[in-house]
C-alpha cells in the first residue's frame, strides 16, 4: 500500500472526534499506562535474579521460572533470587539449611514456622492464587521439593488470565490508536496486529520452555515487542490528540470542516 494512500471514507482522525471521546480515550490511556508500568515492575520483581546471575532479568531467569533450576528446591531458588531482600541473611540460611537437611517436621515447628509466620504469611497465606502457600508444614513441604518450575496447571490458570486480559488491553489501545494518522498504512496495521501475535507466542512459549530452554528467548522477545508496541501506540495517540498539528491530508478533506466539539 502506498505511503500516499488516500484516507479511508470511514477513517476519523482525533481532530474529527467529539472532545468528550478524546477525553475518555486519554483517561483510559493514562490508567492503562500506569497498569502496564506496574505489571512490568511485578514481572521484574518476581522473576529477576532467580538464576542467581545478578539482579537484572535474564533468559536464565525465564528458564528457571518455567522449567525450574534443577538444583535444589523452589524455596531455595526464591530465597536466593526475588525473595532475597525479604528476610535477613541469617534467617534465609537457616531455612536453606533446614531444606537441605531433609525438611523435617520437628525442625519446622521449632525454627522455620516462626520465621515464615513473621516474614512471609502476609503474602503467602493462601489468599493469592499466584503465590505458594506457606501457612502449614504440608504446604511448605511442596516448595522444598526439587524445583521444576511452574507446573502445567498453574500455567493454564495464569494463561487464560493473560490471554483475556492482554487481548482486551491491546484491543482497546489499538482501537484508540486506529484514529492516529500514520503512513505507510501497512506499518500502522503491523503495530496494531503485532501485540496479538506476541501474546500467542509469549504464552505458548511458557510451556515450550519446559521442554526446550531456547524458547525462553521467545518469551523475552515477545514481551519486549509487546511493550514497545504499547509504548508506541500510547505516545503517538496522546501526541496526536493533544499536541500534534492536524495532518494536511485530514485538514484538507471536506468532511473535516464540519468537525465539532461535543
Amino acid at each position: 500500500m502506498s505511503a500516499r494512500a488516500p484516507l479511508h471514507p470511514l477513517y476519523n482522525h482525533y481532530s474529527e472526534l467529539p472532545r468528550s471521546l478524546t477525553v475518555m480515550y486519554t483517561a483510559a490511556l493514562l490508567i492503562l499506562g500506569f497498569g502496564y508500568l506496574f505489571a512490568l515492575i511485578y514481572v521484574f520483581h518476581t522473576q529477576a535474579g532467580k538464576s542467581g546471575h545478578g539482579a537484572m532479568l535474564t533468559v536464565d531467569d525465564i528458564v528457571v521460572t518455567y522449567s525450574g533450576s534443577g538444583k535444589g528446591s523452589r524455596l531455595e531458588t526464591a530465597l536466593r533470587g526475588p525473595m532475597q531482600s525479604m528476610l535477613p541473611e541469617d534467617e534465609s540460611k537457616r531455612i536453606v539449611a533446614w531444606v537441605q537437611n531433609g525438611a523435617a517436621k520437628e525442625g519446622y515447628d521449632k525454627e522455620i514456622k516462626p520465621i515464615l509466620d513473621a516474614r512471609c504469611l502476609a503474602c503467602h497465606d493462601g489468599s493469592n492464587p499466584h503465590l505458594p502457600t506457606l501457612s502449614s508444614f504440608e504446604a511448605v513441604r511442596k516448595v522444598t521439593e526439587v524445583d521444576k518450575g511452574a507446573d502445567v496447571f498453574t500455567l493454564v490458570r495464569v494463561s487464560h488470565i493473560h490471554l483475556f486480559g492482554l487481548t482486551f488491553i491491546f484491543f482497546l489501545v489499538g482501537t484508540i490508536f486506529s484514529h492516529a494518522y500514520m503512513r505507510p498504512v501497512w506499518l500502522k496495521c503491523l503495530v496494531i496486529a503485532l501485540p496479538f501475535a506476541c501474546i500467542a507466542a509469549d504464552v505458548s512459549s511458557w510451556y515450550f520452555t519446559k521442554l526446550f530452554h531456547g524458547f525462553a528467548w521467545v518469551v523475552m522477545i515477545s514481551g519486549g515487542l509487546m511493550g514497545a508496541c504499547f509504548a508506541f501506540m500510547w505516545v503517538v495517540s496522546i501526541w496526536q490528540m493533544w499536541f500534534g498539528k492536524v495532518p494536511d491530508a485530514v485538514r484538507n478533506r471536506p468532511e473535516h470542516a464540519g468537525a465539532v466539539v461535543g
